[in-house]
Formats: structure tokens, C-alpha cells, sequence
């Protein structure tokens, strides 16, 4: 990797506190040209380039299946990549894998608890793994489970726990080694929305400590309400990046208008073009979708259009400019 030092044929006086200068300047995680092909010819990374700064809540948003998953488990170490380079809390996560392993933490999309043990022996073992002595660890879960709303679950078993306090569990076990960098892949999945709206606050939380946080999610709301910035992936992609707000305002101004009809919509799209106050019309087998500044007036004659080829709405959906429209304007489907 080139040397990131401004003045590479100058020695600096004081090595350690440039190191430290240095360090407080790179990114958290960088990836350049990032790639991951699954055999025979499936693309899951595609030239991925990113740079998550020191402290930031960073998201990577898009539906199931665009890569989200393993470019996070290129950057936990746990998937190999194919090309490409990314480098986590400082070390090359192909080249330097126990340094990266030693330097973050990782909450799965599923709760994976050791079933065989309670919750703080958990936590407690967990730490071992990274060399921290019993009784420094022992400390450090009581205070995580404290902090996280388990100290009355320390004793108990993980089948005791609700699947809110599972994840919560997750939480505190990634936590255990002092991470400087902590991944979550689609944390809230599964989670009732009190759970959800709790695990909002933890994660808040830890933000304002200062921790590097990078999650994954199909949920607009999540990645709007907590992320610093977003990274909009499709197909292994990077289809957009910058904040939420900033994002929002890229949606396409004009109301999304969705009509499911009983049959092919491709016979109606080019009559949905024609209408006035249309910008853009697509097809997708009965779903036709409309872009308009005038979406209520143009319905009747989006109904009419389609009962004049034969067809019969079954279902109408309109959605106000947002991050869901931005996505759905890049790349022609929904973020689930």
C-alpha cells in the first residue's frame, strides 16, 4: 500500500507521536477497488471503494442479496477477497488478519451465543479469546451487561433471554476486548420494534463515545435515523454515498406512483409516459411504476390506461421523495 506520509524523504523527529498523528488521520477502514467473485461467475463485490473515518456511523444500505454481507465479512476477515485492497483499524485484512481480528468487533446477524454457558461466562470467555485476563474481563462484562440493561440476567442461561436481549448480549460480547472499530450486519432484523427502537439507543450511544460503527440494513428508517453517512449498494455496487439529508435531496423530486395490475403492465407504460406531469415510467411484469409531479390527477388515467388494454388494478401506492425513491430511481426495485 503507497505511504500515506506527506513528506515520505523527511525523518520525523519524534516517531511515536507522528505515528499517532498519522494514525489519527486515516481512515478507519479504507477499501480500494474491492472484489469478490464467488464461484463460477457470481459477483458480489464490485469495485467497491470506501473510506470510513475515525468515530463515524457509517451504514451501508441496500436489499437482500447486494453485497452488504460480504463486504462485511471481507472486513471481519471471515470472507477471502478476490481483489482489491481493505484496510481496517490499520491493518491489510487479507495480509494482516489477526491484527484486524484484534482490533474490531463483530455482532452477526443472528444472536450465535455459546448455548453451553450464561451470560456473563459468555462474555468473560470471549475476552479470553483476546488475551485479557480473567478478572479485567469479569469486570469489563459487569459493566457492559450494566450498561446494555443485562446486569439481572448476568446468572442466566441465553434460552432465558428474549431475542431483544440477545442481540443486546451480542453487543456487550463485542464490546469485551475494547474494539476500535465495531461491525453490526443487519442488527434489528428480526427484532420486535420496541427491541428495535432500544437497540436505536444503544447504538446511539456508543456513537457518542466515539467508536467507529459500521451496520448494514434494508430498513430506510434505521440507516436515515442513525447513520452519519450512507453508502447506497446494489448488485455489489456502490450506487451512492454521502449523508442521509444530502442523500434525500438526490431522490427525484416527483411522487412515486406503484400500480399492480392483474396482468403484464408493458402494453400501458408507453400510454404512462405520454401522460402530462410524468417523468418516468417503468414496467415490471403487473407492477408499474410512475414518476409525477401531479401523481393525483394522472391515477384515474393510469386506470383507464390499463382497463383499456384488458387489465384490472389490483392494488395503488404512492411514496413521497426519500431515500426508498432515490434507491428505487438507481436501480428500478425496492430496498426489501
Amino acid at each position: 500500500m503507497p505511504s500515506r506520509n506527506p513528506n515520505p524523504g523527511r525523518k520525523p523527529s519524534n516517531g511515536k507521536r507522528n505515528d499517532a498523528i498519522k494514525s489519527a488521520r486515516l481512515p478507519a477502514i479504507e477499501t480500494r477497488s474491492l472484489r469478490k467473485v464467488y464461484l463460477p461467475n457470481v459477483v458480489a463485490v464490485d469495485s467497491l471503494d470506501l473510506a470510513v473515518e475515525e468515530g463515524e456511523l457509517f451504514g451501508m444500505l441496500g436489499p437482500n442479496g447486494a453485497g452488504k454481507t460480504t463486504t462485511i465479512g471481507i472486513l471481519t476477515t471471515r470472507v477471502r477477497v478476490t481483489g482489491g485492497e481493505a484496510i481496517v483499524a490499520g491493518a491489510n485484512v487479507a495480509t494482516e488478519a489477526p491484527a484486524v481480528r484484534r482490533r474490531i468487533g463483530v455482532v452477526p446477524q443472528r444472536p450465535n451465543p455459546d448455548r453451553g454457558l450464561n451470560v456473563v461466562e459468555n462474555l468473560v470467555f470471549h475476552a479470553s479469546y483476546f488475551g485479557v485476563p480473567r478478572s479485567a474481563a469479569t469486570k469489563r462484562a459487569d459493566e457492559l451487561l450494566e450498561r446494555l440493561g443485562l446486569a439481572d440476567k448476568r446468572d442466566a442461561k441465553v434460552e432465558a433471554l428474549s431475542g431483544g436481549q440477545q442481540q443486546r448480549l451480542m453487543i456487550a460480547r463485542a464490546l469485551t476486548h475494547e474494539p476500535r472499530v465495531v461491525f453490526l450486519d443487519e442488527p434489528t432484523v428480526g427484532l420486535d420494534p420496541q427491541a428495535r427502537l432500544g437497540l436505536w439507543d444503544i447504538l446511539r450511544e456508543l456513537h457518542a463515545q466515539g467508536r467507529t460503527i459500521v451496520m448494514s440494513t434494508h430498513y430506510m428508517e434505521e440507516a436515515d435515523q442513525l447513520c452519519d453517512r450512507l453508502a447506497i449498494i446494489d448488485h455489489g455496487k456502490l450506487l451512492a454515498l454521502d449523508t442521509p439529508s444530502r442523500l434525500k435531496a438526490q431522490a427525484p423530486g416527483d411522487t412515486l406512483v406503484e400500480v399492480t395490475f392483474d396482468g403484464d403492465t408493458a402494453p400501458v407504460v408507453d400510454a404512462a409516459r405520454a401522460l402530462d406531469g410524468v417523468s418516468n415510467a417503468e414496467t415490471r411484469g403487473p407492477l408499474l411504476r410512475v414518476f409525477s409531479r401531479r401523481a393525483g390527477e394522472i391515477i384515474p388515467a393510469l386506470i383507464d390506461a390499463g382497463e383499456a388494454r384488458g387489465l384490472t388494478v389490483r392494488d395503488i401506492h404512492l411514496s413521497r421523495p426519500s431515500l426508498e425513491t432515490l434507491f428505487i430511481s438507481l436501480t428500478g426495485r425496492k430496498l426489501t
